[in-house]
């Protein structure tokens, strides 16, 4: 055994992702095999075990495996991301094979690398020249996140760059690890088995129709007639899988072929998952291997590397594994499907003690350059530098002028019928259309941004403003939501919380619009609309409800429906809070979701203008607790992430950080500034402000500059590049709410105002 040692770089903690013992398949072998290397060789070192785990509950899986994720079970992934996160692990180390992860070619796996931030290294155990459209897609984005990406044969190199353009840098050739054991004769292990006078060749692995065990087969009548004593060994139990579509008829064919061949009496079936030193007990046994499989791409084969390892004479077909490990003269290749190839190769080596000893002896000194320990250490020296070449980041300073507001990047987003939704970078993407949240959001843009052309101004908000009125849809009297590029809509009507941003932005437009047109138009509308408020049952949906009956109070302090909406739903939040609170939860709902801050900044907002102190206690109480869960050990904002939406009573999760956060925040922290005088909440915006220029758990911005665009969220391991509309209206109405507020004089507070 290779002397323990310290792991390179300082590496002390990683996490293992793959299949893992005592789940019966090759994966699981390999995946166990590398952590007891890597325990072995580097004792210090902390490893993770997370197993895929294709039937939940039933695998009895030792105290090595740290965590076990359903394949099939999508937010297991995110929560396995999480563990991973929190674990303190510096990298993940993923072994990849297509069926062991779940979604449309296992692309499950990219919910969780997506929610990592330590580098990712990646062992490929099947690299496919002619990948189907999924399989594509999912590799192309794996080797994206790939910092390292392990192969196995010189050809996965070569097929990763041809196939995926891979960067060749980030590509190593790492050979399958195989044991350490000392070379004995076949002859001194055959007796256990009760093969003493037999001339065995053996295959071993899951039992399938791709293994080629016909061809061996059929070649041992010519193999019989020669050497009568021959004994043809398939040691392993049926893929799991085939088991479950069709029992063992696949071995009861096999055992049939035999029969109708007359070879009966020198075929083995032994139908058992061997442990570890058995199956090792079983190759030394055997005076030839041979791996008859039928595909001529296969990459990867355990079996085989351990065949080799242990010094055995292997006759193989020449997929792309074989191909490499037996060259130079270290085994035997014969074409695919040749029965009569195996046979002559078989029965020239049974009966030529002298080639076949100088072939094993060939055969195992290759073998000691791919023992566990080589790999243990090549991979962990990887590891090590992927970590090491992770950018320094420089933490932004506090000290960052707000940007001036712009409607570059908003305009880019439009047309004639309204805002886009989403964009392919920065590039507005036609296919998914236009949403009332976001015409709403322009809308209320158009009045707040101040250095903007009167023309400019009159011709967006008109289109803004057309798109709500044509949104209204008086049958259903509901808003409608979605609408396609062709100008069609999706829906009869929109969800709760579309048709309270709605109701917002008339409120907002009646108080703020520049010119009087714009504010006749949005009072008739909220008008005939907003009692629909009153049906509204979601917390947010109500909390925007609030915010624009708010806002039409401040133009019409009489107005009654806007009063009721305010007095009810304020009555409301009250009662919710009540109902979720617990000594460390004081909020409305038990979960945190979206637009957290609209929820404190209603109630504020209603306590200002109904002067009723106990809502605004209510609202500042919330809000203090909000900004709370917002702040990152180091004191900065951190959004709630979007992995943190519906879990009871739980703390926020970091990622994905979405920009609507910190300017929901920054509202409410001005709405409490307005009505307390306390420059603590002046500070609080402009902490979430500081957010969109780099002050935040990645050191960096999300404002793409003077076009006035905004990236779509901060991710674990960067920023999602798109900039869709949420985004930059976000940033926009956000730089000119801080805009306003640097102008303010000093706030006094009113003696209703409760601090």
């Amino acid at each position: 055994m290779a002397p323990s040692i310290a792991a390179p770089g300082g590496m002390d903690h990683i996490a293992l992702i793959g299949n893992f013992l005592p789940r019966k398949c090759g994966l699981a072998t390999f995946t166990t095999d590398t952590y007891n290397a890597l325990k072995q060789r580097f004792p210090d070192l902390k490893v993770d075990v997370y197993a895929m785990d294709d039937r939940p509950g039933l695998h009895a899986y030792p105290p090595a495996v740290t965590h076990s994720i359903p394949q099939n079970d999508r937010a297991a992934y995110s929560e396995a991301a999480r563990r991973i996160a929190e674990s303190g692990a510096k990298a993940l180390w993923v072994q990849h094979e297509y069926g062991i992860y779940g979604g449309a070619a296992g692309d499950y796996l990219l919910a969780l690398l997506d929610r990592v931030t330590v580098p990712v290294i990646v062992t490929l155990h099947t690299i496919l020249e002619k990948p189907s459209a999924d399989e594509r897609r999912v590799m192309d984005a794996l080797l994206r996140r790939a910092a390292r990406v392990i192969v196995m044969a010189d050809k996965g190199r070569e097929i990763l760059t041809r196939v995926h353009g891979v960067d060749p840098r980030k590509l190593v050739m790492i050979p399958h690890g195989v044991p350490n054991r000392a070379y004995v004769e076949p002859a001194a292990m055959k007796g256990r088995f009760g093969w003493a006078d037999r001339d065995v060749i053996l295959t071993f692995g899951l039992l399938a129709p791709n293994k080629g065990i016909e061809t061996m087969i059929e070649a041992l009548p010519a193999v019989v007639g020669a050497h009568p004593r021959a004994l043809y060994v398939v040691l392993g139990a049926t893929h799991p899988h085939l088991v479950e579509h069709e029992g063992e008829a696949y071995r009861d064919r096999l055992k049939a072929l035999a029969g109708d061949r007359g070879v009966a009496d020198n075929v083995v079936f032994v139908d058992a998952f061997v442990e570890h030193e058995e199956l090792l007990d079983y190759l030394q046994a055997a005076d030839l291997y041979v791996t008859p499989y039928s595909n001529p791409a296969q990459i990867t084969s355990g079996t085989l590397s351990y065949a080799v390892g242990m010094g055995k004479v292997v006759i193989s077909t020449p997929y792309v594994h074989a191909s490499e490990i037996l060259a130079d003269d270290h085994g035997v290749l014969v074409p695919f499907g040749d029965s009569g190839a195996f046979a002559r190769e078989i029965n020239r080596l049974l009966g030529d003690a002298t080639a076949r000893h100088s072939l094993a002896g060939r055969a195992y000194a290759h073998g000691r350059s791919m023992l566990w320990p080589r790999l243990a250490e090549r991979a962990m020296a990887e590891v090590a530098d992927a970590v090491a070449a992770l950018p320094h980041r420089i933490p932004r300073t506090n000290e960052l002028a707000p940007l001036k507001p712009t409607i570059a990047a908003v305009e880019r987003m439009s047309d004639a019928t309204g805002m886009l939704q989403h964009s392919i970078f920065s590039i507005p993407d036609r296919r998914h259309g236009y949403c009332i949240d976001d015409n709403a959001r322009a809308l209320i843009l158009m009045h707040r941004i101040d250095e903007l052309d009167e023309t400019t101004r009159d011709k967006w908000t008109s289109v803004y403003a057309a798109f709500l009125q044509h949104a209204w849809n008086p049958d259903t009297r509901r808003f409608r939501n979605f609408m396609n590029f062709d100008r069609s809509w999706c829906e009869d009507e929109g969800s709760e919380d579309s048709n309270g941003r709605a109701i917002w932005a008339l409120g907002v437009t009646a108080r703020e619009a520049r010119a009087r047109k714009h504010r006749d138009w949005a009072i008739a509308l909220f008008d005939a609309t907003a009692g629909i408020a009153l049906e509204l049952g979601s917390p947010r949906a109500r909390a925007f409800a609030m915010l624009g009956a708010a806002a039409m109070l401040d133009v019409y302090p009489g107005h009654p429906l806007a009063r009721d909406i305010l007095t009810r739903f304020g009555g409301e939040l009250v009662e919710l809070l009540h109902e979720a609170r617990r000594p460390e939860w004081q909020w409305f709902e038990i979960v945190l979701a979206y637009d957290n801050a609209r929820l404190p900044e209603a109630m504020i907002r209603a306590g200002q203008t109904l002067e009723r102190p106990d809502l605004l206690q209510v609202g500042l109480e919330t809000l203090d607790w909000i900004v709370a869960r917002q702040t990152s050990p180091e004191g900065r904002f951190r959004a709630v992430g979007t992995e943190s939406f519906h879990r009871p009573y739980a703390d926020p999760l970091p990622f994905d950080q979405q920009p609507l956060e910190a300017q929901a925040t920054i509202d409410a922290c001005i709405a409490a500034h307005e009505v307390t005088g306390d420059e603590r909440w002046a500070a609080e915006a402009m902490k979430a402000y500081r957010w969109y220029l780099g002050v935040n758990d990645l050191d960096l911005p999300l404002a793409s500059g003077a076009d006035g665009g905004c990236f779509d969220g901060l991710m674990p391991h960067g920023l999602n590049q798109n900039q869709g509309a949420e985004s930059i209206l976000a940033l926009q109405l956000a730089s000119c709410a801080i805009s306003r507020l640097s102008l303010r004089p000093p706030v006094v507070a009113e003696g209703r105002a409760v601090a």
